[in-house]
């Protein structure tokens, strides 16, 4: 069996770090016609499982991420940190982005330590 490319993995997640937030709108908008105008269950009913499909992606990809692309234990945790917290998957995304650790090149490491030990 093949294993996907580093690139492919660090697409999808970006991908699947967008789809996350945006299903967290979803959700909560579902759970506002819910709960406050009482009107339907349907947003959560359609929501509730497309977002918990998409929340367990997105661990699980972060989960291989932090192995292929060698994440401090830090990196991860803010990771999985933000999968809970609504739209803060984005932000991680592209604070990891900046700081090396979506890069699929080993050169990417490197970067992400040296703007570490720098204090960034």
């Amino acid at each position: 069996m093949k294993l996907p490319s580093k690139s492919a993995v660090i697409r999808l997640f970006r991908v699947l770090a967008i789809a996350e937030a945006f299903s967290w709108a979803t959700l909560l908008t579902g759970m506002y016609f819910k709960w406050v105008a009482q009107t339907t269950e349907l947003g959560v009913e359609i929501a509730g499982p497309v977002h918990g499909v998409l929340f367990i992606a997105y661990g699980v990809v972060a989960l291989a991420l932090w192995r292929t692309q060698r994440w401090p234990f830090r990196v991860a945790l803010f990771a999985g940190l933000a999968a809970v917290f609504p739209f803060a998957t984005i932000l991680f995304e592209r604070w990891a982005g900046k700081r090396g650790h979506l890069t699929p090149a080993d050169g990417g490491m490197r970067r992400a330590r040296e703007h570490e030990t720098a204090g960034v």
